[in-house]
């Protein structure tokens, strides 16, 4: 450890960390597999340092893991194996804006939070956003292609990207796309970046598209009596109104989050709840949206519900969604983020939740995800009186089996979390041994010595 720090003081000084609280602090993301074990964490303020760092990393043969907000779930942003970490923290600068092009050119290291603030702030809308906003950075949205609650409208973090700034595994800077709304010259290496969990290059700047701002958003709550039901909801919906979102939760989902203080959306209980979101721009909009529900009711597809009659109602509502990770944290819960195409998702849930109530029927199991774009949350949450080390062996027996189904209907291990650590011996199930190979071989061009990010999506 002292001799890796040494390697790095000249070049930051006391921006090299090795105290036991950073190195606890960094190299660790919200997974609880792995201990942190970095050898150092270093905190550069500028591209420079980034290409310097990575250079002396590369003729010492050292391996870098990438740090931002640290609210990873595929153990991506993980350093337990002496590697050094690199984060972002100082690097969060906004450095330009230009209103006729709509776009922002931020550092990685902004929290995805103060850039929609910013956005709103010049009178426009970054419309990425999930649970861990409030402290999870750019450079790690970019890093796993982040979704989120507004995906059915607005697509992932890759659909707002129009350019980046990398410094790749040889320390090379590389400016792609610059911003363009239309080039057609070759390969897009913007593309390849997003989702590439920092194993071909650090993020080092992004241009990021804004939106124009959405008018009166309102939310729906409705409780429905199957999950059936719920999919008859969103088509129903669907056909007349555009949402901005189409969320749902299991009533265990509802329990945990009712518990931490939640208000209850409405008197009635349901098997499951779903909740809407769409701008109620004129009266037309909202006469169809109580239309829809109405006719809902009549047909039996929802039991009860509530809609918001004030931006700060919606906001409320809202909570019934975004705190069902926090509420379940204490339960140190398996996750499993998975999607399959939207008209696949009702048997490909009857399936899974089968699999999995048979074989952990002693564990309470937690649905609850994006279901507008096919992506399904499957929590499964600890027992209070069994070991870590035993719960986690023993839900890793059974993501085979869900993984198969996954394979099965063509879908995918990982969603919008990204595969790190956690997902990488699963990686054979949505992706073609041909296309591991290329992946392989694409790592080897941008990082020939193996340096950025090692163990993680594959093994070399």
């Amino acid at each position: 450890m002292s001799a890796v720090a040494d390697l790095f003081r000249p070049l930051l000084g006391a921006r090299c960390l090795t105290d036991e609280d950073s190195l606890k602090r960094y190299g660790v993301d919200w997974t609880k597999v792995w201990a942190p074990a970095p050898s150092a964490v270093l905190l550069p303020e500028s591209t420079e340092e980034v290409q310097a760092i990575v250079r002396l990393a590369n003729e010492h043969r050292i391996a870098l893991v990438p740090s931002g907000g640290r609210t990873g779930l595929s153990a991506a942003a993980v350093a337990s194996d002496g590697e050094v970490v690199v984060a972002f923290d100082r690097m969060n600068k906004v450095l330009d804006f230009s209103p006729f092009d709509r776009a922002v050119t931020v550092q990685p290291g902004i929290i995805t939070q103060q850039l929609q603030e910013f956005a709103e702030q010049q009178g426009l809308f970054y419309p990425v956003d999930f649970a861990s906003a409030g402290s999870s950075n750019i450079g790690g949205n970019i890093g796993t292609n982040a979704g989120g609650i507004k995906v059915i409208r607005y697509g992932m973090t890759r659909d707002w990207i129009t350019g980046l700034k990398v410094v790749t595994g040889k320390g090379e800077l590389l400016d792609l796309n610059k911003g363009l709304a239309k080039n057609a010259t070759g390969y897009d290496f913007r593309h390849l970046m997003i989702g590439s969990e920092g194993t071909l290059g650090f993020v080092v700047e992004a241009t990021v598209k804004l939106a124009r701002q959405p008018n009166n958003l309102t939310v729906l709550i409705l409780g429905a009596p199957g999950f059936r039901e719920v999919m008859s909801i969103l088509h129903a919906f669907q056909s007349k109104i555009d949402l901005t979102a189409f969320e749902f939760f299991s009533d265990k989902a509802m329990a945990h989050v009712l518990a931490h203080g939640v208000a209850r959306p409405f008197d009635g209980e349901a098997p499951f709840y779903c909740l809407l979101e769409f701008e109620g721009s004129s009266d037309g909009v909202m006469n169809d949206a109580m239309a829809l529900f109405e006719d809902c009711v009549e047909k039996g597809w929802v039991l009860d519900g509530v809609m918001s009659q004030s931006l700060t109602q919606a906001s409320q509502l809202w909570q019934l969604r975004e705190r069902i990770s926090e509420s379940i944290s204490v339960y140190t819960p398996y996750k499993n983020d998975i999607s399959v195409t939207v008209a696949k998702v009702p048997d490909f849930v009857e399936e899974v939740d089968a699999i999995v109530q048979t074989n952990y029927p002693d564990f309470e199991i937690v649905w609850f995800g994006h279901i507008g774009d096919g992506n399904m949350h499957l929590n499964i949450l600890k027992p209070a009186d069994l070991p870590k080390e035993e719960f986690f062996a023993r839900c890793n027996n059974v993501s085979k089996w869900v993984f198969e189904i996954v394979e099965k209907y063509n879908g995918s291990i990982s969603a919008e979390h990204g595969v790190g650590r956690t997902k990488k011996a699963y990686l054979g199930y949505s992706r073609s041994p041909e296309e591991i190979a290329l992946m392989k071989a694409v790592k080897a061009a941008f990082d020939p010595n193996g340096i950025m990010n090692p163990g993680k999506i594959f093994d070399l």
